[in-house]
């Protein structure tokens, strides 16, 4: 078994650390960061090794995370600077060209995780440096599915999935949020409104997944005909909540690209 370091303990980490230690991936696994009560708490809930030092994690790994702020980003590449070994960054808008300009000799992997990981359903994308071998590959995609679902993609393609999965729990909370104004409408008080949108959501993309399900499918198996559901279904179709949808990731897709750009 691999060992795993982290370098930046933060909520998407800690989600990480207890997806990959669940799953009996790591001989061991590390983590450092500034905040020594962040540390603690990762200690504590993870049983994890902590440190203070990001060369020490860099000795004690055979793969490193980088968990750390996008500002914050230059300073541990340029502390890591001549590693050899695997870097999986989940850095937000770094590029693996820039990456790679800071570790020359590293195998460096480039990750658009999403809040979901928190619970165990993360959907990612992930795109490999010039140096990542098959046998990397293997690694990094044992590790990234413990906590989800990863796939493999060009990089160019990862601004798509930043503007569909990494913005998407942010659309989809306010669809929920809708939904649960549009029961309050109705007269249902606002704790049982949220529970029944929430549950209907959760219980929705389990469907989809567990049964193999199209979107299409799943309309035609609720939707009688001169019933409820088409009745509903005829004021979203009118309302062209599709085209909305559409330009919604299309405009997180392109600032994302935009982001991007700055390094």
């Amino acid at each position: 078994m691999v060992k795993v370091g982290f370098i930046g303990a933060g909520n998407m980490a800690l989600a990480l650390i207890k997806a990959i230690k669940k799953a009996g991936l790591a001989g061991s696994i590390y983590a450092s960061d500034v905040n020594e009560s962040r540390l603690r708490l990762v200690r504590d809930e993870a049983k994890v090794n902590i440190t203070p030092y990001n060369k020490v994690v860099l000795n004690e790994s055979d793969v490193i995370f980088l968990a750390v702020k996008p500002q914050d980003i230059d300073n541990v590449l340029d502390e890591i600077k001549d590693t050899k070994k695997l870097v999986i960054s989940i850095a937000a808008g770094i590029t693996l060209g820039h990456l790679e300009s800071k570790l020359k000799n590293a195998k460096v992997v480039r990750v658009m995780p999403n809040t979901p990981c928190l619970v165990g359903e993360m959907a990612a994308g992930f795109a490999l440096g010039s140096k990542v071998e098959d046998e990397d590959i293997k690694v990094v995609e044992e590790l990234l599915n413990s906590a989800g679902r990863a796939f493999l993609l060009k990089e160019k393609m990862l601004d798509a999935v930043t503007g569909l999965s990494g913005s998407g729990p942010a659309f989809i909370a306010y669809l929920i949020q809708c939904l649960i104004d549009a029961g309050v409408g109705q007269g249902l008080s606002k704790d049982i409104a949220a529970e029944l949108a929430e549950r209907t959501a959760l219980g929705t993309a389990k469907l989809l997944i567990e049964n193999g399900l199209s979107p299409k499918e799943l309309i035609k198996m609720v939707a009688s005909p001169g019933g409820t559901t088409i009745a509903g279904l005829e004021v979203l179709l009118k309302s062209n909540v599709k085209d909305v949808l559409e330009r919604t990731i299309a405009a997180a897709t392109t600032r994302s690209k935009e982001l991007g750009k700055r390094k």
